[in-house]
């Protein structure tokens, strides 16, 4: 089944649980009420009992203790419209205590051993969220259980015979003890335990100085006979200064499949808040310097290197290192598709070159409008400018080599602008790829 959101809470995250995931989640689940019920409390009960020829008598039964709550057969199946359902049948559960009995001047005591087979118990656990907080919620709605078998053995005195002659009462009244306090064990488990403990779920976490990522609920979850769907908001966020992004989540679904364990959709919202906040931050930023270069590369970050395509920085400013600062002008835009992803970051790399007095000099600053697509299996990444002029722009300002941008404007390396150049289509076509290829070379090279 799809998910059906509205514009208002479109997600940027979804889940999907399928029953087999439940069902590893059961072990899980049943465990913890295991030994939840393991500590039900059974009060002290006594009783009378009267035999013909010999009058009335007294019995009590104390110091009750649960040997074994053995779960065999547990289920947590999903329920439309409202959460899980949790069953369990053939429960079996051990008790051991202590009792006595006193008819007149007659006392007597020991221990007994009562087995109770055939424990059944079905409860609905209504899932929702916290509008305010954005946790999920769990309540248990309704809970029933039933016993259908007891069998009580007495021990430890010759009198015992007596209270087995009652012991049909006696095992009546502990199934009763009993029935009543299993589904009160099961509501206050849910109400003590596993609600404060989803409740406790943090709904953001802090990656880093720059971001945070939240993943709280924006709706409640939806539970179909196959799946239970949870629609979070899966967006990233400056905890310095928060702040909704100026664009919205797309709609989402899942495809109608429930054949594995869990299901994670990320739509691009969740991608592109990323790149608002960390580009807002000025945190997509790198610099490069000569000594960061692989060892043996053919390409130095020096003015002689790029003399090879630009010998008038090579003249200007001779055997100086030179120093790139690459940065992301604007956020990085993720666009999902159906046939893979496409990325469309602008870049800026801004050269200078080192002199001696440890100043820099401006030598041009490289504009890059690009793409990078990754499709099923195959990935193609188009950094090339000119070789798709609709997608692909090179822009290249140089002010401190002015004195031959016009001569260089018209060579087939490169095209470089002045704040006086006017920038036309025909100019971004005549501009080659060998300059930027260079480029592109050294940044695969680190």
């Amino acid at each position: 089944m799809g998910t059906a959101v509205t514009a208002a809470t479109n997600p940027g995250f979804l889940t999907r649980i399928s029953q087999k995931g439940l069902d590893y989640a059961c072990q899980k689940g049943v465990a913890m009420l295991q030994k939840e019920l393991e500590k039900i409390n059974i009060p002290d009960f006594s009783g009378s009992f009267k035999v013909q020829h010999l009058g009335k008598g007294y019995y009590s039964f104390y110091s009750m203790t649960i040997l074994g709550f053995q779960l065999p057969s547990p289920q947590i199946k999903l329920e439309p419209q409202v959460g899980l359902r949790l069953s369990i049948s053939k429960a079996n559960v051990k008790i051991s205590g202590k009792w006595k009995a006193k008819k007149n001047f007659l006392i007597a005591g020991g221990r007994f051993d009562l087995s109770i087979q055939g424990t059944s118990i079905l409860a609905f656990l209504k899932l929702g969220s916290d509008p305010t907080s954005g946790h999920i919620t769990v309540t248990c709605s309704s809970c029933s259980n039933d016993i259908s078998d007891v069998h009580l053995h007495i021990s430890g005195s010759r009198l015992g015979w007596l209270i087995q002659l009652f012991h049909k009462k006696i095992e009546l009244s502990l199934r009763n003890t009993l029935n009543s306090k299993i589904c009160k064990v099961v509501t206050n488990s849910v109400s003590t335990k596993l609600q404060p403990y989803v409740q406790n779920f943090p709904v953001t976490t802090q990656i880093d100085a720059v971001a945070g990522i939240d993943y709280r609920l924006v709706a409640p979850p939806i539970t179909t006979a196959e799946n239970l769907d949870g629609q979070l908001k899966g967006e990233f966020f400056s905890p310095a200064h928060r702040s909704p992004p100026p664009f919205a989540p797309p709609a989402m679904a899942f495809p109608p499949d429930h054949d594995r364990m869990i299901y994670l959709g990320i739509s691009d919202y969740f991608f592109n808040t990323a790149g608002l906040v960390y580009q807002e931050a000025g945190a997509l930023k790198l610099t490069l310097q000569n000594h960061m270069m692989p060892n043996g590369s053919k390409f130095q970050l020096t003015t002689k290197s790029l003399g090879n395509f630009l010998p008038q920085v090579a003249t200007m400013f001779p055997n100086m290192k030179v120093q790139l600062q690459v940065s992301v002008s604007s956020p990085p835009h993720l666009t999902t598709q159906p046939t893979g992803l496409a990325l469309t970051p602008q870049l800026e790399v801004q050269a200078f070159a080192i002199l001696p007095n440890s100043s820099r000099a401006p030598l041009f600053l490289l504009s890059m409008v690009s793409s990078s697509r990754v499709s099923q299996g195959t990935s193609t990444c188009s950094w090339l400018p000119g070789c798709s002029p609709s997608t692909h722009y090179l822009f290249v300002y140089a002010p401190s080599v002015h004195p031959f941008l016009y001569s260089l404007c018209h060579q087939p390396e490169m095209c470089l602008l002045s704040p006086t150049h006017s920038l036309t289509s025909a100019t971004i076509q005549s501009c080659s790829c060998a300059f930027f290829h260079s480029f592109i070379h050294l940044f695969t090279q680190l």
